[in-house]
């Protein structure tokens, strides 16, 4: 669609939607600032983490169009060679992080090469099979140490300069990292690059008869996410101080799917949102369920991390389906145009 078919009041409310983004942007970023006064950091930092982690999945998912149930092959992996890089080589927590978000890329583009030849159930079916493959790597290979995992692993000095043991300092570092991913994931969507995944999302065989090259679009979508996904789990692996399976299972894969489908997939907040819920359930549920069980036994088991989370996967699919955010800005939306 070029410019001079793109109508006035189209134009406007598109204007308007980046500017209400812009302002809830600068509004999350000043109470992330200040998160850390009221708040564990060790919570914030792993709620963002994973917030990143659900970001990366949703420009897949929600602006390309395209399911992976294997994602969390590129979460998992980054952190396993993140984590080595930074136990056994010494590495300093900036180039570990580095390192382990190049594998992914690299891993990514096998992947995606493999993958975007198929559509549908058949693509989620590859990079499920795929995920299930470098799972099964990190079981066997020796540096990733099997069901025990990477622990105590140094946080190090960032730049040779700032000590990132002290939670605070590693807190920010998360942020901005968070932040610049964030910032990295608005400025692909509302590119040139991004309005043709959107067309892709919406019309396929259309955007293939316009002469784009859809295979290499959903590559190049499918490389930068994984590089990003790669990015949260490099940098989860130094603000936890582990890497374990759990963080390359297909457990995790379905994490990140309910993170962006309770957000809001197809929206810039949504995944934020939701995977702060989700990271807020699975540390708070268990206290609940410990609470439960000594007051009424017979109750407990209703109030376990995976019963409660599939709970609200199946309202949010049956009540809610564009989300909490996408459900906000829906009636936003409707608003507007009742007004003109």
């Amino acid at each position: 669609m070029t410019a001079a078919t793109i109508s006035p009041a189209s134009a406007a409310l598109d204007a308007k939607k980046r500017r209400d983004e812009q302002i809830a942007f600068v509004v999350m970023v000043a109470l992330l600032m200040v998160a850390p006064l009221a708040i564990y950091p060790f919570f914030l930092m792993q709620a963002l983490c994973f917030a990143l982690f659900a970001c990366a999945f949703n420009l897949l998912i929600g602006y390309t169009g395209l399911l992976s149930f294997g994602h969390a092959m590129f979460f998992g992996f980054a952190a396993y060679v993140c984590g080595h890089a930074a136990k056994v080589w010494g590495w300093s927590p900036e180039v570990a992080i580095l390192f382990g978000t190049l594998c992914t890329a690299v891993i990514g583009y096998v992947v995606g090469w493999l993958a975007v030849r198929r559509q549908g159930i058949y693509f989620a079916m590859v990079t499920l099979a795929l995920s299930q493959m470098i799972y099964f790597f990190c079981v066997q290979a020796p540096f990733t140490y099997a069901e025990d995992g990477i622990q105590s692993i140094p946080r190090g000095k960032l730049f040779g300069l700032f000590s990132l043991a002290d939670d605070r300092v590693m807190y920010y570092f998360v942020l901005a990292v968070f932040i610049f991913g964030f910032w990295l994931i608005y400025r692909i969507i509302h590119s040139p690059f991004g309005q043709v995944l959107k067309s892709i999302r919406e019309n396929e065989p259309r955007a293939l008869s316009l002469g784009y090259d859809v295979d290499k679009y959903k590559l190049v979508a499918f490389v930068l996410s994984a590089t990003l996904a790669g990015l949260a789990g490099a940098t989860k692996t130094l603000a936890l101080g582990l890497a374990t399976l759990t963080d390359v299972s297909w457990q995790m894969s379905g994490e990140v799917v309910l993170m962006t489908l309770l957000g809001g997939m197809g929206t810039i907040l949504g995944p934020v949102l939701g995977a702060v819920s989700v990271i807020t359930m699975q540390n708070y549920l268990p206290q609940l369920q410990n609470f439960a069980s000594d007051k009424w036994a017979f109750l407990a088991p209703l109030f376990g991390v995976t019963t409660v989370m599939g709970i609200i996967f199946v309202i949010c699919v049956l009540a809610f389906r564009r989300g909490i955010v996408g459900e906000i800005e829906h009636r936003l939306e409707q608003k507007r145009n009742a007004k003109r």
